[in-house]
């Protein structure tokens, strides 16, 4: 029994790796090794055998094998890849393929040797380093790193809306029914996927890798799209493929497109088994998914015989050729079914392909086997896709095509790309018939059409919109706003531009969106106007940003340099400024401004082109409530990650949706914290206790009983020491040490003179 399992492997161990566009992979070494293996021979064991063969043990070492997996067999041609093998679960995928290809019975190795050297430069016994096993890779249709995979280049693409000339004139606001345009047009411009890479594969001849050291990887000089791990046991798929809920995978498909195909055989596996006389599906569409993904799977091509409303008809492509599969479907008139009436099978053909240029592996079938991934994320990207559909299916579609497939899980899912512009207007303008106070402008441009303007027809420019609801809590927030902007990454490009707060409890709050072109004076104009129009009118608020060149303009801020840290590159400077601007009193920033200005006289030319009062908290009268960056848009464009690759109608709903949740769940904490009778937010709350705890080892002498003045004495907790002084007016709220002043509640001085004077 074991010498009918044994089996011959052809070691190469000189040459280089070349490919080819029909054969693939193959190795140019014509003087080879044959190794006895089992289905039980160890990575270890077919190293020492290597070494052993040759006589090099002690002097080389194996660094890793490369196996020439056979991928696709087409007529009489079998076609290769090339596969990393460096671990026991590695050789198993060997061991697989052979099983699975019975065609290819000699199974060709590729060692790569290096020297073994000590560190006094003598040789040393040989000792394999194994990888770690954990991930490794166990489908050798997804390929390791070591195979280029290159990334076609996506052409950006935009909004019909912003496909006009935005520096023509615009059309009015649409702020009420009568001012609602006819129809917002959501044409996809011309060149709509233009720039993807096709299916077409050139000759390419591979890199010698066998007296190269420099690197791991074929072809590790080209551009590469890293799919995945290495097999070297390394992670399969990138890191957030693995957050992805897969049970989504089998959930409900949208109605109408399923993602279940043909019939089920005794272990669930779809579209293994062919079909039966009587199988009936709900559409055509589901009807031609079970056949497309039936042959891709038995890696066969089919020939369309007849298609119409009413029958469909295929034959295999070596049909008369030794093979007989046939299927014939017909609509069902009266239950509205399609219903398979004759079906001739399985195929009697050997499989002819599974390659990517497969024709029923289309984006169609793809983009069904993908539908729940979008749905449980929409933000799911390209390559993630890309590598769980060969994991699935057994082969490598084009980037262009799963790009597709995506656009169409999308559209299926949240509604059509083109027509959602049309949806918007409508849905904003029912949103402020049904809910009092909420404001939508959408800004509108003209169709030319032959030079003409046609008033029944616009193009989609700007959409400005924020809810009641957002307008009554920033009333009860902190007076300042973090503005910024994040891309869109649909089929059509553009920016949401956000306005956040933030509640007396650290509770960040979206304010105000805006939909625009990019990030250009114009549009920030656009955006800011709006908000100071409808949601900010009050004088001396505050606005946080990250200085942006658009933002600039709209606001007339001051010209100076864009960001310090493009100035100057040293991080020493960086933080010098950064103690600067976070210091609480002038003393403490004239400290650190000096060491700024000793270590290059520049940088402090810089910092004072702009204002103090603008990047600095001992001037800015506390308007900044200690905020000195724009980490809390950071964080809502981490909160909308998901929502960014959506439809714009899609958008703007889902920016409801989650506000109306939001303030269902704080309204309820809220809640809550009101009926046990707290006084206080939470986050005030611990900033007093451990203030109250420091406090208690303050010395407090009284110098102004009218005036409520105060010196504060630090000491250590026996009191033998005395840490600094500091003055304290409880009547103005300040203190000498800045945080009364800039966070506007209680320091730790302050509290210590309210127990000093019995004031709760």
């Amino acid at each position: 029994m074991a010498s009918e399992e044994s089996f011959v492997v052809l070691v190469h161990h000189r040459g280089s790796i070349k490919r080819k566009a029909r054969s693939g992979v193959k190795f140019t070494d014509k003087d080879h090794l044959c190794i006895v293996m089992t289905p039980t021979t160890s990575y270890d064991d077919l190293v020492r055998s290597v070494l052993m063969k040759l006589g090099l043990e002690g002097v080389k070492r194996v660094k890793k094998f490369f196996y020439r997996i056979p991928i696709t067999m087409l007529q009489d041609t079998v076609k290769y890849d090339c596969f990393t093998i460096s671990s026991d679960e590695d050789l198993q995928v060997m061991f697989l393929c052979r099983w699975q290809f019975p065609e290819v019975r000699t199974p060709e190795l590729l060692a790569k040797l290096v020297d073994v050297v000590s560190s006094s430069g003598g040789s040393n016994r040989n000792t394999t380093t194994l990888a770690t096993a954990a991930g490794s890779s166990s489908r050798p249709a997804v390929g390791s790193s070591s195979v280029p995979v290159y990334q076609p280049v996506v052409q950006p693409v935009t909004s019909p809306s912003f496909a006009v000339d935005l520096n023509g004139s615009v059309g009015d606001e649409v702020g009420s029914r009568k001012n609602l345009p006819n129809a917002l047009l959501g044409v996809a411009p011309l060149g709509v996927g233009d720039g993807l890479l096709g299916d077409a594969e050139e000759d390419d001849v591979e890199a010698d890798m066998i007296d190269d050291d420099s690197g791991d990887d074929i072809g590790a000089s080209e551009p590469a799209l890293a799919v995945g791990g290495s097999s070297s046991g390394t992670q399969q798929y990138p890191p957030h493929f693995s957050s992805l809920d897969l049970d989504a995978m089998r959930q409900e498909g949208v109605s109408g497109h399923f993602v279940g195909f043909g019939a089920r055989d005794a272990e669930g596996t779809a579209g293994l088994t062919g079909f039966q006389v009587g199988q009936q599906f709900q559409d055509k569409d589901e009807a031609l998914l079970s056949v497309k993904t039936y042959s891709i799977r038995r890696g066969v091509q089919y020939k369309v015989v007849e298609s119409d409303y009413r029958r469909y008809v295929d034959k295999c492509s070596e049909f008369g050729n030794g093979c007989t599969w046939l299927i014939r479907l017909s609509l069902r008139q009266r239950k509205g079914i399609w219903e398979v009436k004759r079906y001739n099978g399985p195929h009697t053909c050997l499989a002819t392909s599974i390659s990517s240029d497969h024709r029923s592996l289309d984006y169609h079938v793809i983009s069904a086997f993908i539908m729940p991934m979008v749905r449980a994320d929409a933000s799911v990207s390209i390559k993630v896709l890309l590598n769980a559909t060969v994991a699935h299916f057994g082969f490598r579609p084009t980037y262009r095509r799963v790009w597709m497939a995506k656009q169409k899980a999308v559209a299926l899912i949240y509604g059509d790309w083109d027509e959602s512009y049309n949806e918007l207007p409508r849905w904003v303008l029912g949103v402020q018939l049904t809910m009092r106070g909420t404001v939508a402008v959408v800004r509108t441009s003209p169709v030319r059409v032959g030079g003409q303007v046609d008033e029944s027809q616009a193009y989609f420019h700007r959409l400005f919109w924020t809810f009641s609801s957002c307008i009554e809590a920033f009333r009860h927030c902190k007076p300042l706003v973090s503005i910024d902007g994040t891309h869109l990454y649909g089929k059509y490009r553009g920016m949401l531009l956000i306005a956040i707060a933030q509640d007396g409890n650290s509770n960040i709050l979206l304010v105000a969106f805006a939909l625009v072109e990019g990030e250009n004076a114009e549009s920030w104009t656009f955006f800011l106007s709006h908000l100071r129009q409808h949601m900010t009118p009050q004088p001396g608020l505050l606005v946080i940003s990250d200085r942006h060149n658009g933002i600039k303009a709209a606001l007339e801020a001051p010209d100076g340099a864009a960001n310090f840290a493009l100035t100057f590159k040293g991080k020493d400077a960086q933080r010098l400024l950064v103690n600067a601007a976070y210091a609480k009193t002038e003393v403490e920033f004239d400290y650190w401004f000096d060491i700024l200005r000793s270590e290059d006289p520049a940088m402090c030319e810089w910092a004072n082109r702009i204002d103090y009062s603008l990047w600095t908290q001992h001037r800015d009268e506390g308007r900044r409530f200690g905020h000195m960056t724009t980490n809390i848009s950071e964080c809502v464009n981490s909160v909308l990650k998901d929502v960014r690759n959506l439809p714009v109608s899609s958008l703007v709903k889902a920016t409801y949706g989650r506000l109306a949740e939001l303030f269902v769940r704080k309204g309820r904490e809220a809640e809550a914290q009101m009926g046990t009778g707290q006084q206080f937010t939470q986050h005030l709350a611990r900033c007093i206790e451990a203030n109250l705890k420091t406090a208690r080892c303050f010395t407090v002498t009284l110098y102004d009983r009218d005036n409520s003045e105060f010196t504060v004495a630090e000491t250590t907790p026996t009191g033998s020491f005395s840490l600094g002084s500091y003055r304290v007016s409880l009547a103005s709220r300040t203190c000498d040490c800045g945080y009364f002043q800039a966070l506007h509640f209680p320091c730790q001085h302050a509290l210590a003179c309210c127990a000093y004077s019995r004031v709760n």
